[in-house]
């Protein structure tokens, strides 16, 4: 027997085993004192941003604490109130003082609601490693035409608001930095807004990597200060769309604003 041959195996008995590359979080949601009238100011109230519309966006593997800190007793149940629990998930009645977990292990948007009190309703959306920014555009036009925009930062992304007459769409930009890359990845669907683009970060008009996908995605990586809170990007056509002339007329100002922007980083 050589004794050789025992080294790999030992080795394979000392070298440690996991079971998860990487790690899970675990976020509060809140039900506040008073959640069980349908005046409320709201009825879910987010750790994660601080947010208080029951939407929260999470990692595959993560988990969703929520607390009852209200008088009255909750459930929180997977489905939509107006057709019921779709037996996804379900606390069953949960007292004040108490809470309840739920761990996500697929991707995916999981609405839930409190069967006791309907109208407190909220949305948990599981992303492979993107963020999502939900119904991008639904706010315009007859609202059938919105879009989940992903992205990958260091900070979050809300609030996108559309401005039809400039064929842009600003987001806010919000919470604290989570690492030392400001470098903002933003995938745009073309059907959402069309480039080419200019990008406005604070007010001011900033230089960006343009990646094309294919013809429905657009990729942008885009350099964001940690100070600054809103980013504004200007394209050829939002939801939703307009004629060819109107479109040709947005490419050449775009066009114009490019070559400007340029001259002008060249005469410093």
């Amino acid at each position: 027997m050589k004794p050789v041959y025992l080294l790999p195996l030992f080795a394979l008995l000392v070298i440690p085993v996991s079971s998860g590359a990487f790690a899970q979080s675990s976020y509060d949601v809140n039900i506040p004192t008073g959640s069980a009238s349908p005046d409320a100011p709201f009825f879910w109230q987010s750790e994660k941003d601080g947010s208080t519309s029951g939407i929260v966006e999470i990692l595959k593997g993560d988990t969703i604490m929520w607390k009852n800190a209200d008088t009255a007793a909750h459930t929180v149940t997977s489905g939509i109130a107006e057709e019921g629990p779709d037996d996804i998930f379900d606390s069953g009645i949960f007292g004040p003082g108490k809470s309840f977990p739920q761990t996500f292990s697929e991707s995916g948007n999981f609405p839930y609601y409190c069967l006791l009190h309907p109208w407190m309703i909220g949305e948990i959306i599981v992303t492979e490693g993107y963020s999502v920014i939900p119904d991008v555009g639904k706010n315009v036009g007859d609202g059938s035409t919105f879009f989940d925009v992903e992205y990958d930062f260091n900070r979050l992304l809300s609030r996108a608001t559309i401005n039809e007459d400039a064929n842009s769409i600003t987001f806010e930009i919000v919470g604290v930095t989570k690492s030392d890359d400001n470098n903002l990845e933003i995938l745009l669907p073309s059907a959402l807004i069309a480039g080419p683009f200019v990008v406005f970060i604070g007010g001011e008009m900033i230089d960006f990597e343009h990646v094309y996908v294919d013809d429905d995605l657009s990729v942008l990586i885009i350099p964001v200060d940690a100070n600054f809170e809103t980013l504004t990007i200007i394209g050829t056509s939002v939801v939703p769309e307009f004629g060819t002339m109107v479109m040709a007329v947005m490419i050449i100002s775009i066009t114009v604003m490019i070559i400007a922007h340029n001259r002008f980083k060249l005469q410093i």
